[in-house]
């Protein structure tokens, strides 16, 4: 019974822990880092072709984006989520490839000029359509028995629609411990989705903290707060930007905006138009549509019931093709721009970025959590200009946010969750925050409610029998600058990861009829010559 920390270790995405029990290999998550990495993460300590099942949390790419790679390792288990998750992975880790080989590709055209070696993508469109075949959506609340070893529940995390934690009941033996990653909390109240649910007892407890430092003091009424900043942005005669992520916080401003229309909160300017630029947050705005009854809450449900759709409103307009993107820029009178990616790494809002930073008039409105180095980050700190599609943009638009608006739980909130277990935990631990939040949340939990808690590093694995730490990780610090979780300029990788699947085949092709084995091993032999040669 081990427990090993992989991603999200005293860091904010990345999210990914390793779980065996008996000779079941198990990951919760597995998600891309995202903007600069602080410390050296530890590889998975198997082959991907080991690797049993993974349980996603939600469908955020710093929960999922890795699982493409880890399919073009060789992976080939069985992978559970929810039902929406399920169907949001379905867009958002194929949106996740177009961006590696776009990325590849424009890199490419620049190394050709310059003599310089050509880059790989990180995964293919392939490698994504590829491990979408093996998602299991299961229904909150069912208890899933995965094998003799391993029983699972998924619960409503409040963070996302699908989101979830989850229940891990895992057997070694004549053991048994039972484990709760609590994935991403919401912090309730949220307009479109419930609120998180309470667990009341497990042996082992894994948390997030990326709130872990802060409380939020009473939320603002963000609709009102929303209609202001646009009033005072229209007024200029400019745009009010906002970079959003395409599934989640899209929705949430379509819900506040709706709302600005249908009470008259800008009788000035009442017929003004919104574009939501990102074909992803239109292919997610109607799955969020498909699972109304299942994840929405009782007021967004109540609107349904009366016949509105509350994420719909006249004005509402929808830019699919890359023309229709472009046209947007053109427009004249001012108007709403919601587009992706929400932290300005990739995505159609460089563009608009591009045509509105310099701008006086405009305003860039930022609705959600900017992760230390991303563009996002920077321009929320002050920068004065950045550099886009290798121009110099010289920074002039407004730059704010709505304070409070977020999908994570603030302190007091993950306290609560954390209250919920009562006495029951043999250990806790924090992961998923910045580097000094995590030990700051880990003595805050300890303090207030006793029970052992600890901010691991990665590579860090707990005996959970024992409940000790078997082995220490690595405390190393990144010395490069950041992290291109792009593209990789190294083939040979590819042709290592092939060999790892294949060992993975040739172990678990042990007991099989000795005919079969003689064919494979013949097949093998032949390869071998062919390339020797």
């Amino acid at each position: 019974m081990k427990l090993e920390f992989l991603g999200a270790a005293h860091e904010v995405t990345g999210s990914c822990h390793y779980l065996k029990m008996g000779d079941v290999h198990l990951l919760v998550d597995c998600g891309m880092e995202q903007g600069k990495d602080l410390y050296v993460n530890q590889e998975i300590p198997v082959n991907a072709t080991d690797i049993d099942y993974v349980l996603v949390t939600h469908a955020h790419i710093d929960h999922s984006g890795l699982l493409p790679l880890l399919y073009s390792h060789g992976f080939r288990g069985k992978i559970y989520a929810t039902k929406a998750t399920t169907e949001l992975c379905n867009i958002m880790l194929k949106d996740s490839a177009h961006i590696q080989e776009f990325e590849a590709e424009w890199k490419n055209r620049k190394a050709r000029r310059a003599g310089r070696p050509l880059v790989e993508p990180m995964y293919s469109m392939e490698d994504a359509e590829g491990v979408l075949k093996y998602f299991i959506p299961c229904d909150y609340d069912e208890k899933i028995t995965l094998c003799p070893e391993i029983t699972i529940r998924f619960v409503d995390a409040g963070h996302l629609l699908g989101s979830s934690s989850i229940e891990v009941w895992g057997t070694e033996g004549d053991k048994q411990v039972k484990l709760v990653f609590s994935g991403d909390i919401g912090n309730g109240n949220r307009p479109l989705i419930r609120d998180p649910e309470y667990i009341e007892e497990a042996d082992y407890v894994i948390v997030e903290s990326t709130y872990g430092d802060r409380v939020r003091q009473t939320p603002l009424d963000f609709a009102p707060e929303l209609a202001k900043v646009c009033k005072e942005t229209f007024t200029r005669g400019g745009n009010v930007v906002i970079p959003a992520f395409s599934v989640g916080r899209t929705q949430e401003m379509l819900f506040f905006l709706r709302r600005i229309k249908k009470e008259n909160m800008l009788p000035e300017f009442a017929d003004f138009e919104v574009y939501i630029d990102s074909p992803l947050a239109v292919e997610a705005t109607s799955i969020f549509q498909n699972h109304m009854s299942d994840c929405f809450n009782e007021r967004a449900l109540g609107l349904i019931e009366k016949g509105t759709n509350p994420i719909s409103f006249p004005g509402l307009k929808i830019a699919v093709s890359s023309d229709e993107s472009k046209m947007i820029n053109f427009i004249k009178k001012p108007i709403v721009i919601i587009s992706a990616s929400g932290m300005c790494e990739a995505g159609r809002i460089r563009h608009h970025l591009k045509h509105n930073l310099w701008r006086k008039d405009s305003t860039i409105l930022f609705v959600g959590y900017q992760v230390p180095g991303t563009l996002g980050n920077h321009l929320l700190n002050g920068a004065k200009e950045v550099k886009l599609f290798g121009e110099t943009i010289d920074v002039q638009a407004r730059i704010t946010n709505l304070p409070g608006i977020s999908g994570h739980a603030d302190q007091n909130h993950l306290m609560d969750w954390v209250r919920a277990f009562g006495k029951t935990p043999r250990r806790v631990f924090v992961v998923h925050g910045q580097d000094s939040v995590c030990d700051t949340f880990a003595q805050i939990i300890e303090q207030e409610t006793k029970i052992p808690t600890v901010a691991p590093y990665s590579g860090d694995i707990y005996d959970l029998e024992t409940n000790a730490c078997v082995a220490h990780g690595s405390r190393e610090r990144v010395v490069k600058k950041e992290k291109d979780t792009r593209a990789v300029s190294n083939v040979f990788a590819r042709l290592l990861a092939a060999g790892e699947r294949l060992l993975g085949v040739i172990r678990k092709s042990e007991g099989r009829p000795n005919k079969e084995l003689g064919k494979f091993a013949d097949q093998i032999t032949s390869l071998c010559d062919k390339w020797d040669q």
